[in-house]
């Protein structure tokens, strides 16, 4: 089923803004306490209310749920939890009819020990799939074969009485890491993307892009020159102490990007997001992954993802990309699955926390590059504080106290303030709780409220999409005595020129030399600043004027 939507063109995604969905916390049809995409569909005319160009769906696929869907038994088929293909046709059918694409999750690093690739795999050393996966023997003593070390937690193997051998596993030891060293598990992975390409799916987000390959020899990491927690690693996990230059981030990962875009070109109008997880290397690592035109289309990193809300980090992160990723795109984003929500992590105060949220979209969506909404970040959300024995997190569980998990960010979109579960779900229970903050958040009361963060995401993407020079024009930084973020973006005959005041005090900005504004232009809610020769902000300000 090739798109025929021609009138979007073959580059739709860049500088699109993408609305992930995390289906199991979406919306419930069936009362099981669960999100399905039945869930999924009912609400699309929310998410295009938003003028979003894609969604983005979380793993729906047959799966254990050891770590949520992302341990992947079947990678053609729905999961019963969430209902049927018919049930995911259905809801693509009425996403194209309200103008939206499609992006879902691909997770072809590792499967789950379930998939029967990995059930025959394990069975024998001699079987047709006997190599399909990451397989070695132990040392002389009976230890794992190197030192790497998994992401949720200890070695980076797991012995397997069966074969009397280990396997790799970066995540969990449920998620057996497939051996892209054989071409027959790269031509396997391709059908099943070639299954959903002709379903007609938009896109594809590729999780954990740079783990495909590891090194053949199977040799140590070096130990980290400065032991960092990261994003996907936090400090409490030793994962962070070594560089991971051979478990990971492999020379042949490229040549398999290579066959996947290939694979993608014979039909119109598909993308690929990538993500990548690479430390220091991570710019690095998106440039040799989006240059060319023929890998990958965009990658996003963790860059903006942390607690940094600072002027000087946002050019730093910004800069070091266009200077870094001259051949590449980018899609930027705030929050996902797998962080703290960003009001909690840039909001000093609950109080402050509704302004902040309007100020990150309006900071967003001036950015040069596609962007990625998370669901609730349109609602302001804060991160949820739940109790050790409502996690589901299995990395949470691992780390707990030290390290709460992702759950926090993943607990159900409330709807509906005043019913249960904050119209979720009408269960019981929902497989995590609402918490009362994020209900008195709710859709629907957001909706009656002018001045509400809902509404503010609204008129703001609309003012994104009224200005070419913000969807894929030029991006330059400026220089000010003031501790603010200024850039021009320009396209065409369109200069516009922002300043952003990401403290909490007033500040009045010379503007450098050679810049003049000839027309004030005020961001959605944010209309107080004023220029001539300078620009007056308030605490968490912002200005837009046209320069010329």
């Amino acid at each position: 089923m090739k798109s025929t939507d021609k009138a979007a063109g073959a580059d739709w995604w860049r500088g699109a803004v993408i609305y992930q969905v995390y289906p199991r916390s979406f919306q419930d049809t069936d009362a099981n306490g669960l999100g399905d995409i039945k869930g999924i569909t009912r609400r699309l005319p929310h998410i295009a209310s938003l003028g979003v160009d894609a969604i983005w769906l979380a793993p729906f696929f047959t799966s254990p749920m050891a770590d949520m869907g992302y341990d992947v038994a079947d990678y053609c088929d729905v999961d019963p939890i969430f209902g049927t293909l018919g049930d995911f046709d259905e809801m693509m059918t009425t996403a194209h009819a309200l103008g939206l694409k499609v992006i879902i999750d691909q997770v072809i690093s590792h499967t789950s020990d379930r998939h029967p690739w990995f059930v025959e795999s394990r069975a024998s050393r001699h079987n047709p799939k006997a190599d399909w996966y990451v397989w070695a023997d132990p040392k002389s003593d009976g230890t794992a074969p190197n030192n790497w070390l998994s992401i949720f937690g200890g070695p980076g193997w797991e012995w397997d009485g069966v074969r009397r051998q280990y396997y790799q596993h970066n995540f969990l030891t449920s998620q057996p890491d497939l051996n892209f060293h054989n071409g027959e598990v790269q031509d396997a992975v391709l059908a099943a993307v070639k299954f959903w390409l002709d379903r007609g799916v938009d896109g594809f987000r590729l999780d954990t892009v740079n783990y495909y390959f590891c090194d053949k020899k199977l040799r140590d990491n070096p130990p980290a020159a400065i032991a960092i927690g990261g994003l996907d690693a936090p400090e409490s996990n030793p994962y962070g102490m070594q560089n991971h230059l051979h478990d990971k981030t492999q020379p042949e990962n490229i040549g398999f990007l290579k066959r996947f875009r290939k694979l993608l070109d014979q039909y119109e109008g598909r993308t690929t997001v990538g993500e990548v997880g690479d430390g220091a290397r991570s710019l690095q690592t998106v440039a040799a992954y989006t240059s060319g035109g023929d890998k990958l289309h965009m990658c996003y990193t963790f860059d903006l993802l942390g607690p940094d809300f600072t002027p000087e980090h946002f050019r730093r992160c910004v800069g070091d990309f266009q200077e870094i990723v001259t051949d590449g795109w980018v899609c930027w984003a705030f929050s996902n699955h797998d962080v703290n929500r960003h009001v909690s992590r840039f909001a000093e105060t609950e109080a402050e926390q509704p302004r902040v949220a309007k100020l990150a979209i309006s900071l967003l969506s001036t950015l040069r590059g596609s962007i990625c909404l998370y669901q609730g970040e349109e609602l302001g959300l804060p991160e949820a504080e739940l109790a050790f024995e409502d996690l589901r997190d299995p990395y949470g569980i691992r780390f707990w106290p030290a390290f709460k998990g992702r759950d926090g960010c993943r607990t159900p979109m409330p709807w509906e303030a005043s019913r249960v579960h904050a119209g979720f779900s009408t269960a019981e229970k929902s497989w995590l709780p609402v918490p009362y903050q994020q209900a008195s958040l709710a859709v629907d009361k957001q909706e009656a409220d002018a001045q509400s963060v809902l509404h503010h995401y609204r008129e703001t993407l609309a003012f994104r999409k009224q200005h070419a020079a913000l969807v894929d024009g030029d991006m330059t930084f400026l220089d000010t005595e003031e501790d603010v973020l200024a850039f021009t973006r320009r396209k065409g005959g369109e200069t516009l020129l922002f300043v952003f005041n990401l403290s909490r005090e007033p500040v009045k900005v010379a503007l450098p030399k050679g810049i003049k504004v000839g027309k004030i232009m005020p961001m959605p809610g944010f209309a107080t600043a004023h220029a001539s020769d300078a620009v007056t902000l308030a605490a968490l300000d912002v200005f837009c004027g046209q320069v010329g």
